[in-house]
């Protein structure tokens, strides 16, 4: 079994924190005022990147080496729907993908998309059941 492994510490007098991985750059955490003073990602928002990078890494990799397809790029936005109550879970998330193709259908792009969701991508699986993930999808030519 792989393991992975994080090192973060505090930071500040709150509740920033420095977390790094492996040789990778720092990033910084940290919670909204008064608790915090909200200058780094906050952990609803990084599990958010998480799940954007998540679903678009597996996405690019399964249609261009599965599927033999010529994927230019993805990009991603998200919106995150917060519980008004503790704790304070994401209910929803709002996924945007725009993926730059020239030889993709939108049937080939959802047939895809199941195999993500249902198979390939971890931190999907991991919320799913938890959190609603609404997927919205458009296909561009490479300028």
């Amino acid at each position: 079994m792989d393991t992975l492994a994080v090192k973060m510490q505090t930071i500040d007098d709150k509740t920033m924190f420095s977390a790094v991985t492996r040789e990778n750059p720092e990033i910084v955490i940290d919670f909204f005022p008064p608790a915090g003073t909200g200058k780094g990602y906050t952990s609803l928002e990084l599990l958010m990147v998480s799940l954007g990078t998540c679903v678009s890494t597996t996405l690019i990799s399964f249609l261009r080496f599965k599927m033999d397809k010529s994927i230019n790029g993805v990009s991603a936005e998200m919106n995150g729907t917060v519980c008004e109550k503790h704790p304070k879970k994401l209910n929803k998330i709002s996924l945007f993908l725009k993926v730059i193709a020239e030889d993709l259908t939108e049937d080939e792009l959802q047939d895809a998309l199941k195999v993500v969701e249902n198979k390939i991508c971890p931190v999907w699986a991991m919320i799913k059941g938890n959190v609603t993930v609404d997927v919205k999808t458009e296909i561009c030519l490479p300028k």
